[in-house]
């Protein structure tokens, strides 16, 4: 009798283990990563110079990055990723704040020996001459780094990656390239050069046999988390001009590497980018139950750490957003500060249930 109940506990502890595996599906789950990830922070010189230019948006600059793997062990699963096109190298060689901080007296830190920025491809940083230092600076060479450490933890939860494509002309600066359509493809093309299709989730892959993305997110809905395990989710977090533009020749995002933030209603819509959970709190909550993806940010611009303010993560958490973005998945090193972002049990991904 006693053996028979025993392995009644065991079948039962089976079909439940079983269950979870199986029936959770990816939007089901809750992430915290990083925002502007591949980041380090401007060095003391530069930022001291900037901040008697302009102390407000200086100060909205002070944060930086570990390393995108060493992020990835600590358990963030979502990074941002900045890009600037560049097909022919060169364009943003020798940033200006390094001049800068030679014309105050001061010797910079080592930068680009290997000239990286003369080599063709997409470069990542935050903002051109400004803040340039980044733990890539080719964007190949950071997908290749998540890419390798994806292929040493092979079952991890899937990893959001959001796309930004940077064009904004800053006084004082050189102009960037513009993100025209070649250049929007240029993002897939080096993404599809680094990830095979068994490491991705794409649109065509959620989409399967419905004649739009959003038809078949409103009514199958997304993977199931076990069958998309050690994958990785593109999102192109711009504007509509520039996703019309990565749109053109491809409706509903057929054969594109990328999600796109397109409001509900387009046949492009799944994924949606809502920064203030505060404010749109309700319109996030109302997504989430249609069963759209949506990012959304626990911080923004170092306020939220200078004060200790957990208003904004609290409502990320409620709302049901799959993935909460901030600057300080540890503490900051540059300001006195103990905020941190993290779920109660230490963690940084979790079933929403729970």
């Amino acid at each position: 009798m006693r053996n028979r109940y025993i392995c009644c506990i065991c079948l039962v502890l089976f079909i439940s283990c079983a269950t979870k595996e199986s029936d959770i599906q990816l939007n089901e789950v809750q992430v915290i990563g990083s925002h502007n990830s591949y980041k380090i922070p401007i060095e003391p010189p530069l930022w001291d110079y900037l901040y008697e230019l302009d102390s407000a948006k200086a100060m909205s600059l002070q944060y930086g990055h570990i390393p995108l793997t060493e992020q990835l062990d600590l358990g963030l699963r979502n990074l941002e990723l900045d890009v600037f096109y560049d097909p022919k190298g060169g364009h943003f060689i020798n940033p200006k704040g390094l001049a800068i901080e030679e014309s105050e007296g001061q010797e910079p830190l080592a930068f680009d020996t290997e000239n990286k920025l003369g080599q063709p491809g997409l470069k990542m940083f935050h903002i051109q001459d400004v803040d340039f230092r980044s733990h890539y600076l080719l964007f190949k060479e950071g997908l290749e780094a998540i890419k390798n450490w994806s292929d040493g933890h092979p079952d991890h939860t899937p990893i959001f990656i959001l796309m930004n494509t940077k064009d904004q002309k800053v006084t004082g600066t050189r102009d960037p390239l513009p993100f025209t359509e070649e250049a929007l493809n240029s993002i897939d093309v080096t993404i599809k050069s680094v990830f095979g299709d068994d490491k991705l989730i794409t649109p065509d892959g959620v989409r399967g046999d419905f004649d739009t993305l959003e038809e078949a997110i409103l009514n199958k809905g997304w993977p199931d988390l076990s069958e998309v395990k050690g994958r990785f989710l593109f999102v192109l977090d711009e504007k509509e001009a520039k996703i019309n533009r990565y749109l053109k020749g491809h409706p509903s995002l057929k054969n594109r590497v990328l999600f796109v933030n397109s409001k509900e209603g387009n046949p492009e819509a799944a994924f949606r980018i809502i920064n203030n959970p505060i404010k749109d709190f309700d319109y996030i909550q109302e997504l989430v139950a249609k069963g759209y993806l949506v990012r959304t940010r626990a911080d923004a611009a170092t306020k939220e750490a200078r004060y200790n303010d957990y208003s904004k993560f609290e409502k990320a958490k409620a709302s049901g957003a799959q993935v909460i973005s901030t600057d300080y998945y540890i503490p900051s090193q540059l300001f006195k500060s103990d905020y941190k972002v993290i779920f109660k049990d230490g963690t940084y991904e979790r079933i929403k249930t729970q």
